[in-house]
């Protein structure tokens, strides 16, 4: 089907805006996924906050151009999928992942972080990423450690001058 230079530009003026407000793109080759399971996949996309697109490659090229994504552009062969990943860095990632677990039709071509692009083997580290809330948690656990020590060293003699009059106490008793 023909596509009119109008419905071109719509096409690249989405994928360019969602592009502009992901964090992550993953290009996976979905020949041969069913429909029912390509629809489930859609429907786990929007409950994570992830974008999936299928377009064609030259409008994609022309979207992702002089955004960070433009290295991916040489994945850009064959029927694919571009999965944006959302505010998270890794929320695509972990979809595809958990996709490809129970559909090994969906192959990951390239994905990017950051302006650079990555191997499709790299799939599995950039899943395991934490996401922003696990990420902060852990900072202020960081955070709060050396400040829970000091709190406890300063502690310490009172506690253990009580502890040692306690004893005394049972002793004489």
């Amino acid at each position: 089907m023909t596509l009119k230079l109008e419905q071109k530009k719509v096409i690249v003026a989405s994928v360019a805006e969602i592009a502009s407000r992901s964090s992550s793109l993953i290009v996976a080759e979905y020949k041969g996924i069913s429909v029912s399971d390509m629809t489930s996949l859609r429907a786990k996309a929007r409950k994570t906050g992830v974008h999936l697109r299928v377009a064609r490659n030259t409008l994609a090229e022309r979207a992702l151009k002089g955004s960070p994504f433009e290295c991916i552009n040489a994945a850009l062969k064959g029927p694919v999928l571009l999965v944006f990943g959302g505010d998270e860095l890794s929320a695509g990632a972990r979809l595809v992942q958990d996709f490809v677990k129970t559909n090994e039709k969906l192959v990951v071509k390239s994905l990017s972080l950051g302006g650079k692009a990555l191997d499709a083997n790299q799939l599995t580290l950039v899943a395991s990423l934490p996401t922003r809330s696990e990420a902060i948690a852990k900072l202020l656990a960081v955070m709060q450690a050396p400040i829970a020590k000091f709190v406890q060293t300063l502690a310490a003699p009172t506690s253990k001058f009580v502890r040692t009059l306690a004893a005394v106490r049972d002793q004489k008793q």
